[in-house]
């Protein structure tokens, strides 16, 4: 099969992380023990109907090269599609559907790697690794690590997570962690107030806390670090809010969902102690008033920094077959930052532009399937010498 050839069916399983993604893995499975290659199917714990897979291609060795992927994708409801999100269309040189950037390109170009991995006389391995709900915090990534290793493939030297960088060697991103909030209130007509405990006013004071939290943090002297980022220093950020029955009626409930983004060198603990501090004196408030009133934080996500390795060798391989010599950090997440906290030397590197990634008529360019085919033709090459 070609790349093209597995691209495409790739695509057409419609993973929205909100579903299934088992077709897709039952396809690769297949794929896999067709050519001889043992697959390793790992079950979601909680969730039956989502599976991680991988595998591994050379010797019994450690210093491999792991190509780390993800299978699921974001929706596609609500967009203005000019062609089926979920067939691959060709126009004008570019490949069209959904996850053909973010990333199903890179997952056929690895796959399809391993065709020429089991012809090559490999030194050290070739794995490839193929997560679940990535588009929902990496939550699939460090379960995956963990039964690579359970299953005794041998430690690869390093990973490259192959996420849309136009083939641009990647280093370094921030971090990130969030919190469903839950405040809990107690209803009385408006009028008598002072009686009891609104719970979208006192969410309104946990958001100007993270409005304040943004000051405070942008007045500081951004570390070395940090300072290589764009914004160059961690972010507190509140995008949906939900709650109250009727505006004469203090609010039972009030929702909202709360995010950071850390630069490698912050102190994420210090950061969300201080936002937990803060949850439990305006809760401590509440509960004078009403003593069912309260404020629950349930953790949506923990997505670790990819910090930048001195002349690691992700980086040094990726630049080494790349020539591609300058800095590139990145503000969003990607699973590389787990592939580091286990012990991987990590790197991004990528077909597709990440200005793609979630739009309407999503697609990546021939151009860069044919870079990212070449590019990991010459990773095979580092493998078996």
């Amino acid at each position: 099969m070609t790349a093209r050839d597995i691209l495409t069916a790739l695509v057409g399983f419609p993973t929205v992380s909100s579903g299934t993604n088992l077709p897709l893995i039952d396809w690769v499975e297949t794929y896999l023990t067709d050519l001889g290659i043992q697959a390793h199917r790992m079950p979601k714990a909680d969730d039956p109907t989502k599976a991680a897979i991988f595998c591994s291609v050379g010797p019994d060795v450690e210093g491999g090269v792991v190509l780390s992927g993800h299978t699921d994708v974001v929706p596609v409801e609500g967009q203005d599609w000019t062609s089926d999100p979920f067939t691959v269309t060709e126009r004008d040189g570019k490949l069209y559907g959904r996850g053909t950037c973010d990333m199903k390109g890179f997952d056929a170009l690895a796959l399809h790697a391993l065709q020429a991995a089991l012809k090559a006389d490999l030194k050290r391995p070739l794995q490839v690794a193929l997560s679940f709900d990535e588009e929902v915090g990496c939550a699939g990534a460090p379960p995956l690590i963990e039964a690579m290793q359970a299953a005794g493939l041998p430690k690869a030297e390093l990973a490259i997570i192959g996420e849309p960088s136009m083939m641009k060697c990647v280093t370094g991103h921030k971090g990130s962690s969030g919190f469903d909030v839950h405040v809990t209130g107690f209803e009385v007509h408006s009028s008598l107030m002072h009686e009891g405990v609104n719970a979208i006013m006192e969410a309104a004071r946990l958001i100007d806390w993270a409005n304040r939290e943004n000051d405070a943090i942008r007045a500081e002297t951004p570390g070395a670090m940090g300072a290589i980022f764009t914004p160059p220093f961690t972010t507190v950020h509140i995008g949906m809010i939900s709650g109250g029955t009727a505006h004469n009626i203090t609010a039972g409930d009030c929702h909202f969902a709360i995010d950071w983004r850390f630069t490698p060198d912050d102190d994420r603990e210090a950061r969300m102690a201080a936002f937990k501090a803060e949850v439990a004196r305006i809760e401590t408030d509440m509960k004078a008033i009403a003593p069912s009133a309260g404020i629950t934080l349930t953790p949506m996500f923990d997505v670790p920094p990819l910090a930048p390795e001195n002349d690691g060798p992700a980086e040094r391989l990726i630049r080494g077959i790349t020539g591609d010599n300058a800095s590139h950090v990145v503000s969003y997440g990607t699973e590389a930052g787990h592939f580091q906290s286990a012990g991987y030397s990590a790197a991004v590197c990528g077909p597709g532009d990440i200005a793609q990634a979630h739009q309407a008529d999503e697609f990546i360019t021939i151009e860069q399937m044919d870079a990212g085919e070449a590019f990991l033709a010459r990773v095979i090459e580092q493998l078996c010498q």
